[in-house]
């Protein structure tokens, strides 16, 4: 097998054993990136001499470790070669979030979660292609253009982690990091056949990560396994000081969950994940894996879950509006794009045009109105209003059931090019995703199946800070299928 293909736990167990060096493994991937980057577009930086210069430190703590026989005490990531998302700030290494605007920005710190990498001994080998800003559904949006999936490349991988997920999907890296604010974790998971973790909001450190909405934003680790997903999210999670927002609580250990045995846990379906809009290939796909949990020992009902409709117009005016507010400091005094001007208002108005690109100025703007005077309370407030509306309901879901199941998305991967002619349609493709992001629930897209030869995600819905239970299941179902195993052919 080449190298590139293993997982992080395969690759762990061999360079622990000493039958492979991370010198080794990261040449592959490298190889691998040069000889498919031209078609799938995953990454907007690539850092081969400081990665080999990584693996090269992770071979001298590997082999100190086996000569003093202390190999089992070593990082679960130590030498593992992993891609990062390019919103996340790497010191030293450019972070664009896919726009003009930060083009040329070398940040001076590490986001927490890649102190928390680095620390492992893990192998940052580039940063990864996003929609602007993380705002987009397709990485479309992206000033470097779109990214492609590697399981059709005239199609989309999803959005805004579609950079991570391709390079997953490729080979081109052994375990990524994304950043899900209403779905671009779990998206691009599914539609790139991977494992992908929306955590609890406040359960991984936003500390580092360049804000789109600071309510809503989220960190989690996307991979080709559901081991993988779980062992980068050990390494990630958990409390951080520097972050306001981060939940002072101990992470429960998820591995030892990981038995197959998932008799007597409830799972609710609710019928609103497939009404109106649901692709039937789609659907079927989703029943099935549904249907195998229930073979398994799970008891299945049908709930409901009503306000599942309005979530669409709440989260795009609370992103919207926490985007508006965000974005005001990219003003070409600062840092950033600077505009060429003979005046303050000139340059500030051309900095931004020019920076910026569509879809960011189209959130820009509809953020703006829907703060301003006399619109606030008429549309601001009253979606905060039905956004605790929306965290009730699945409270009183989770009395009845353990954990919730549909789809990720309720289409398939489309072509590139569709999204930019029906914004519109694009954004409610989030559907199924951004009533989570709202609640500040965990949620995981795991491999469910293919239709008509693509990629389609089962997603596992959770109570806040109840990961555990998500990761058993998706483990429980991917034991019992193949899905996960399989590669795209390019």
């Amino acid at each position: 097998m080449e190298l590139y293909r293993l997982t992080a736990h395969e690759a762990r167990d061999l360079l622990r054993k000493g039958e492979i060096t991370a010198v080794e493994l990261t040449e592959a991937v490298l190889r691998r990136i040069e000889a498919v980057e031209p078609q799938v577009r995953a990454y907007i930086t690539v850092s081969p001499d400081t990665a080999l210069a990584q693996a090269a430190a992770a071979d001298q703590r590997l082999s100190a470790a086996r000569r003093s026989g202390e190999v089992d005490t070593l990082p679960p990531l130590l030498g593992i070669p992993i891609a990062v998302k390019d919103v996340i700030s790497t010191r030293g290494l450019r972070t664009t979030c896919g726009s003009r605007m930060l083009e040329r920005y070398i940040p001076p710190y590490d986001a927490t979660v890649v102190r928390r990498l680095r620390a492992q001994g893990a192998v940052i080998v580039g940063k990864t292609n996003t929609d602007e800003f993380a705002m987009g559904w397709s990485t479309e949006n992206s000033a470097f253009g779109p990214s492609r999936n590697p399981w059709d490349i005239t199609r989309v991988p999803g959005g805004s982690s579609g950079g991570s997920a391709a390079a997953l999907a490729a080979d081109e890296a052994l375990i990524a990091l994304g950043s899900d604010t209403g779905g671009s974790v779990r998206q691009p998971a599914a539609f790139c056949n991977l494992v992908g973790l929306r955590p609890t909001y406040g359960r991984v450190s936003r500390y580092g990560l360049v804000a789109f909405a600071s309510s809503l934003d989220q960190i989690g680790p996307m991979a080709k396994d559901v081991l993988d997903c779980a062992l980068l999210y050990e390494v990630i999670a958990g409390h951080d000081p520097h972050d306001s927002t981060s939940i002072a609580q101990p992470v429960e250990p998820v591995l030892p969950a990981l038995n197959g045995d998932i008799r007597g846990v409830r799972i609710g379906v609710p019928r609103e994940y497939f009404g109106e809009g649901i692709h039937a290939g789609v659907a079927e796909v989703v029943r099935r894996a549904i249907a195998q949990l229930e073979s398994l020992g799970a008891h299945v009902e049908e709930i409901t879950l009503p306000l599942t409709r309005h979530s669409i117009p709440v989260y795009y005016l609370i992103a919207t509006a926490e985007a508006s507010a965000n974005l005001a400091r990219y003003d070409g005094v600062r840092y950033g794009h600077s505009a060429t001007a003979t005046t303050i208002w000139e340059h500030f108005t051309r900095t931004r045009g020019e920076g910026f690109g569509p879809e960011v100025k189209r959130r820009i703007i509809l953020g703006t109105y829907a703060l301003s005077a006399g619109y606030y309370e008429a549309y601001y407030l009253r979606a905060q209003k039905v956004r605790t509306l929306i965290r009730r309901e699945f409270e009183q879901a989770f009395e009845r059931v353990d954990i919730i199941a549909g789809p990720v998305a309720p289409v398939l991967p489309w072509p590139i090019g569709w999204v930019m002619e029906n914004p519109v349609q694009a954004y409610l493709t989030d559907l199924l995703t951004v009533s989570q992001a709202i609640a500040g629930i965990p949620a995981l897209s795991v491999p469910a199946g293919f239709h008509e030869g693509l990629p389609v995600g089962l997603q596992l819905v959770g109570r806040p800070l109840d990961e555990v239970t998500l990761f058993r299941v998706a483990y429980a179902l991917e034991q019992v299928t193949e899905w996960h195993r399989q590669r795209p052919t390019q």
